[in-house]
Formats: structure tokens, sequence, C-alpha cells
């Protein structure tokens, strides 16, 4: 091991305990290392730039920004969530359940946990205060819920992963879907059992004319999902254009249908989508120059080695790949741990013979359960502050959800073909 990667793995670790900015840390770090092998910048600059920005399905991430942008100020969000509340509301722990259905109807349109949390997050706990349920077990259950968002296509997370990867976006986002409705479904039943040990009240019963009115209000942003989905699976739309073909579709239905989006609420459509991307921008690229210090020095090799001198079980590999995945996601930007760290682990995936669709839904899976994990758990910030709950009530009801999703994630991990079984049969 040479000094200037001691001195890169020193700095890499000083940024996260320090809590220095990710993306300027990176940068910076990446810059040390390069001055001290004596590489020259020029060129490392356009190797890394080449290598970005001729992955043109990076180019789906700040559409998929801007549809989650358009239906959350558009009040989109609001349809889904009356929808949702028609369809399950009146069963017992009802709002809990609704809460759920709507993360899961605007997973289908967003791709991001954090747009979700954000968006639904404040509405779905106000829903729940009224009707009685504890602060901090409506906090949990939506940032609990809000990681189905990148699991269930589209995903923002799985767009990273296919561009370093080479796997088919079309297959990742199809392999998410069963998955994604198998997390939902298990949240949904831890509801239904605290809703009866807590005695938590059910929902106002819905007339078939009301149900009928909301579904038929919310068909048009129901449509995006099917819209998307139904463009790439096709063949008609390449991904990324599926991505504009959705945020098209949204401005559509949010200025002529439903007529909430003004010229006002578009600007600030699009000057939130442009720091939202700047940000990732800025964060990608640093990870790429990162990315470009683990290619050169063969880390991702030494790392197969170090996990292979353990054990050559792929299972526990497998176990081994997920919990350093789970950490990271507690700590790290999941940009960040995609572009950095996936290149590490790839060789070893492919070595071990695991299916790179089924390891992409399964690591992500994994990151977005990092991001409710305490003590650092994006989610958990952001639902606290959203709703001024106290982040260690919010984290106390946190933990048994989390052991509901790690339950899910081993089943995924050691059951592939729940996740292979749909590409499998379109192909």
């Amino acid at each position: 091991m040479n000094w200037p990667l001691i001195v890169f793995i020193l700095g890499f670790a000083a940024i996260f305990l320090l809590r220095l900015p990710i993306a300027f840390g990176l940068l910076m770090n990446a810059f040390v290392y390069m001055m001290l092998a004596g590489l020259d910048l020029g060129l490392v600059a356009e190797s890394v730039l080449s290598n970005l920005w001729s992955r043109y399905i990076i180019i789906a991430v700040p559409l998929f920004v801007f549809t989650a942008n358009v239906m959350n100020t558009g009040k989109v969000t609001d349809l889904l969530f009356g929808f949702a509340d028609s369809v399950v509301g009146r069963l017992p722990g009802g709002m809990g359940h609704v809460n759920v259905l709507a993360s899961f109807i605007f997973s289908g349109m967003t791709g991001s946990a954090v747009a979700d949390a954000s968006g639904l997050g404040l509405m779905e706990i106000e829903a729940m205060r009224k009707y009685g349920y504890d602060d901090g077990f409506s906090c949990a259950i939506t940032a609990a819920s809000s990681t189905i968002g990148p699991i269930f296509p589209p995903s923002i997370p799985m767009v990273f992963y296919a561009m370093l990867s080479g796997t088919s976006i079309g297959a990742l986002f199809i392999g998410g879907m069963i998955p994604g409705i198998i997390l939902g479904v298990a949240l949904m039943a831890y509801v239904a059992v605290i809703a009866r040990i807590r005695n938590y009240p059910r929902g106002r019963q819905c007339s078939l004319r009301e149900f009928t009115r909301n579904t038929l209000r919310a068909i048009p942003a129901l449509l995006t999902p099917v819209i998307l989905l139904g463009g790439i699976y096709s063949g008609v739309v390449t991904p990324t254009e599926a991505a504009a073909l959705a945020g098209f579709y949204a401005l559509v239905i949010s200025i002529l249908v439903y007529r909430t989006l003004g010229p006002q609420s578009l600007l600030e459509v699009l000057v939130s989508t442009v720091k939202t991307t700047g940000a990732l921008s800025i964060i990608v690229g640093a990870a790429f120059a990162s990315a470009f210090v683990v290619g050169t020095e063969g880390i991702g090799r030494y790392f197969g080695e170090l996990l292979l001198g353990m054990t050559e079980n792929k299972y526990v590999l497998l176990l081994l790949i997920n919990i350093l995945f789970l950490l990271l996601g507690m700590l790290i930007d999941t940009s960040t741990i995609i572009v950095v760290f996936i290149p590490i682990v790839l060789p070893l995936v492919r070595l071990l013979g695991i299916d790179l669709v089924h390891f992409g839904v399964v690591i992500v899976l994994n990151m977005m359960i990092g991001l409710s994990t305490p003590p650092f758990g994006v989610l958990l910030f952001i639902v606290s502050g959203v709703s001024d709950t106290p982040l260690r009530s919010v984290i106390r009801e946190m933990i048994p959800m989390i052991v509901v999703m790690l339950g899910v994630l081993l089943l995924l991990t050691y059951a592939p073909q729940i996740v292979l079984f749909l590409p499998n049969l379109m192909r």
C-alpha cells in the first residue's frame, strides 16, 4: 500500500468522522491523492468527465426529480392520499394503511424516498394525528413507507446502478415491482398488528359515491406509472425518454386537468429541480473522482480477495455485503455509495455468479433501509423535522419496522427468483 493511497483512505474516513460536506470532501480527497501520486490532473479530469457524461441514462435523474416536484407542488399528492384513504382507510389502523398505500402509489411516479417523505410526509403524519395515532409511530411508518419509492419503479438509485453495472434499466425496474409490493404488504401487516395492540381507530367509511369521485379524480395521476412503464416495456421509448414523458405528462395534468400549477408554482418547480440536480451532479462528479482512485489502485480486487479469504460461501458473502451497505446507507448519500462502492463489489458479485438485476434490487433496498436506520438515517431527520416530533420518539417506533424490512431484505437476498420472476418472464 503506497503513501498516496494511505492518505486517500485516511482522508476518506475523516470526511465521515468529521461530518464534512460529502461532495467537497470527496473532491478534495481525490485531488490530494492525485497530487501526491503525481498524476496529470487534466488527463484525470478528462477521463472522469468522459466516463460520466457518456452515460446518457443519467439524464433520467433530473427528469424524475422534475416529475416529483411537479407532483408535490401541483397538489397531486392530495388526490393520491384521498384515493388511498377511500381504498383502505376503513380497515383497523386505517390511516397507517393509507400512509403505506399512498407512498406505494407515489413511488410509481418519483423514484425517490426523500421526495416521498418530504412531499407526502407531513400530510400523512397530520392525518394520523387527527385520528389519535402516536406521533412517533406516525413518523416512523412515514419514513418506513418512503423506502418503497426507490424499490418500485421508477427508481433514481437504480438508474445510477444501471449506469455503472451495464444492467438493463428496464429489467431492474420490473425486477423491483414484486419486492416493492412485498415490502408494502409487510409494513401494512405490521400496522395491522400494532393497531390491534394499541386499539388504533379505523378511518371513516367512504360512501360508494365518494369512492367513485376520488377514484375518477385520481385516475389521471394514477396513469403516470402506467405510461412510464408501458412505454419502456413496449419498446416505444427508452428509459430516459420515458422519464421525459412522465415529466411532461405530470406537467400537463397539473396545469390542464387539475389546474393546480400556475406560473409562479411552475417557476418554483424549475428552481427546485435545478437546485436538486446541481447538488446531485456535484455529489456524483465527486464520487466519480473517488471511483477513479478506487479503480486505479485496484481496491475492488483487494476487497474481493479479503472477503474470499474470510469465506468462499456465496450466501455468507451476500450477508457480509448486505451488512456493509446497510452501515454505509446510515452514513453516506445513496448516490455516493452507488458510484464509489458498487464498482468495488461488482467484480466479486460477477465472480460469484450473482445475477446483476437481483443484486441491484437487493442493494437498493438495503440502502433505503439504511436511510431509516438510527442514529443517522436521513429519513428520520426529515419526518422528525416536518412534524416537530422528538427524534428519540421516532427512533423508538422505527426499530421494530426496521426488523420487518430486514426480514424482507433477507427474503429477497436468498430467494432471487422473487426479483427475477418478472424480468425472466419479459425476456
